[in-house]
């Protein structure tokens, strides 16, 4: 692995546990915690059971990405209910061939464990349709997705010799209380996917995770980037975490990234996003090939999403002083998400 430069930040190991002395253990970490577990919290964090059983959050999306596709998908579980998405993006005719979302019965039709890497699992199952991405041994963790139109993925994803994870964990405003996050950078994977006639070869791409786990507001909204290869990949959030989980993976080494600026048109979210950090080591323009979106509007919930899917380009740099790096045709998503839940 590189050596980083002398003046590029790195970040210390992160701790086994997300509470430390009544609080979270705020910051930037290399790695995951072995175990995620709000019940220490004390003062002014401290928060009733019933409190917690509305306002605790769990989720577990993974992203695929080839050169023919790109693969989305995700197991929710809201405390009071839970649901699940996956979506399958061909890139050549820019249609999603697959665009499945069920919400189901709390306790019943979904488990997103506390255990972020080692030991993870999350499931969800509705009528005849299953997801489940689970760690299997060692550096491996499995993916099935089956569903009821003719839709199949079985995956590995192995992270053997991959950059370090990111954690963030941190206090959260507006009515919330703390949040943690585990993402990957580029993961190998191998396997294929099927939808509708068409067959994915999974294996010349890559596979990225974020497992989220935490304590929100019930008015809750991000702006979100993510994107991924092999030496090279970034995670950035605007909204309710700050800039808490901002980081750049570059060549092995897990750099933080300042607050990020998301420019783009709400009303036209397929045109062009300019987004950037405040600390100058990312600039890159984002153009998306097409997107995945869902507008629910129920009694006691409400959210929209869009997660548009396309390439990078731009500039990325380990340090201010640093060498700037060329970004070009970098496949990822991005994503404007507000939720009432």
């Amino acid at each position: 692995m590189p050596t980083p430069e002398p003046t590029a930040q790195c970040l210390p190991p992160a701790p086994p546990q997300v509470v430390h002395q009544g609080q979270p253990a705020t910051g930037r970490y290399c790695g995951n915690p072995q175990h995620i577990d709000w019940s220490g919290l004390d003062g002014r964090f401290q928060r009733s059971r019933w409190w917690q059983g509305l306002h605790h959050k769990r989720w577990h999306y993974l992203g695929l990405a080839t050169e023919e596709c790109f693969i989305g998908l995700a197991i929710v579980d809201l405390g009071w209910t839970n649901t699940a998405f996956v979506y399958v993006f061909d890139r050549q005719s820019k249609q999603l061939l697959v665009d499945y979302a069920q919400d189901g019965l709390p306790g019943l039709t979904a488990h997103v464990g506390d255990q972020p890497a080692d030991g993870a699992a999350s499931w969800f199952r509705h009528l005849g349709c299953a997801l489940r991405f689970a760690h299997v041994g060692g550096t491996r963790y499995h993916l099935s997705v089956k569903l009821r139109q003719h839709v199949w993925i079985e995956a590995e994803v192995d992270t053997q010799g991959c950059a370090p994870f990111l954690t963030a964990i941190g206090p959260v405003g507006n009515g919330g209380c703390a949040h943690s996050t585990v993402k990957s950078s580029a993961l190998a994977v191998s396997g294929s996917a099927f939808a509708h006639g068409k067959t994915f070869d999974l294996t010349r791409g890559v596979a990225s995770f974020d497992y989220s786990n935490g304590l929100l507001a019930r008015h809750t909204e991000w702006r979100w980037a993510s994107a991924h290869a092999p030496g090279l990949g970034f995670n950035l959030q605007q909204g309710y975490f700050g800039s808490h989980e901002n980081a750049l993976w570059l060549d092995g080494v897990l750099i933080p990234l300042g607050a990020a600026q998301f420019d783009f048109d709400r009303t036209h979210p397929l045109h062009p996003w300019h987004i950037y950090t405040d600390d100058g080591l990312l600039d890159l323009w984002f153009h998306p090939e097409g997107a995945r979106q869902a507008r629910k509007n129920l009694w006691v919930a409400a959210s929209y999403y869009i997660q548009p899917i396309g390439c990078f380009k731009g500039t990325v740099r380990a340090s201010v002083n640093g060498p700037v790096r060329e970004v070009q045709d970098l496949l990822g998503v991005t994503e404007d998400h507000q939720s009432r839940w």
